[in-house]
């Protein structure tokens, strides 16, 4: 395996970042500093910043957020994700994408950091499908709006085009392409509406089970890590 690649896959690292880890020399094979990532290495001691790497199969979980728990590693205010999860299988895992303290659903974990890349790249175009609860019936124009963007507070351009679903006067689904900070509360204040409710339920192809209670969580399917 090229020592790039190596560096990304026991690491986590993106291709950038251990591209400059190697430039800056942080990198050891058998004690002996490499800068080019072109190196094959087999049964060698790699070493980054002096900590021994080792691959080790990646882990990638699905995990119904219930509401109160913040999408970090550690928070002073919050209890954590990571708290749901057992102990022993937390080490390395960060969030792939990001919920609201007070949002519920799906939220995906992993040590892979190619994957989490890409799983929140643009170019991806990751559909997110989120159940909202509003305090106002859904004016009308509404969808329209949505499919052709509009303009948040702060932001230099609209949204992309967003699909919208009714299911009641009050409570709709929405799928957006991009994450931006509080975009779905912030899309629906900008059409003079207010979220009360919000719950993630899908990520591309990944689904929500139905099944699976709040707190509860479990491995991704072989087909679902392909998918992203």
């Amino acid at each position: 395996m090229r020592l790039d690649r190596f560096l990304c896959e026991s690491t986590g690292l993106t291709r950038s970042l251990a591209k400059k880890a190697l430039h800056r020399g942080e990198v050891t094979v058998d004690g002996i500093i490499v800068k080019k990532g072109d190196l094959h290495v087999r049964e060698q001691e790699v070493r980054l910043e002096g900590r021994l790497l080792s691959l080790h199969p990646s882990r990638y979980i699905l995990l119904h957020k219930p509401k109160g728990y913040i999408s970090a590693t550690q928070d002073e205010d919050h209890p954590c994700v990571l708290q749901l999860l057992p102990p022993e299988l937390c080490r390395d895992l960060q969030c792939a994408g990001r919920l609201d303290v007070d949002t519920t659903g799906l939220l995906l974990l992993t040590d892979d950091g190619q994957w989490s890349h890409r799983l929140r790249s643009p170019k991806k175009a990751c559909g997110k499908v989120y159940r909202v609860d509003l305090t106002e019936p859904l004016a009308e124009g509404t969808a329209a709006r949505f499919k052709e963007g509009v303009m948040l507070h702060g932001e230099p351009k609209p949204t992309q085009p967003a699909t919208l679903d009714v299911l009641s006067p009050t409570r709709v689904l929405l799928t957006i392409q991009e994450g931006k900070y509080h975009q779905v509360k912030r899309m629906f204040a900008a059409v003079g509406n207010k979220v009360v409710g919000l719950h993630r339920l899908q990520i591309g192809a990944i689904r929500l089970d139905d099944n699976l209670a709040e707190g509860e969580w479990r491995h991704l399917t072989e087909e679902e890590i392909a998918s992203v």
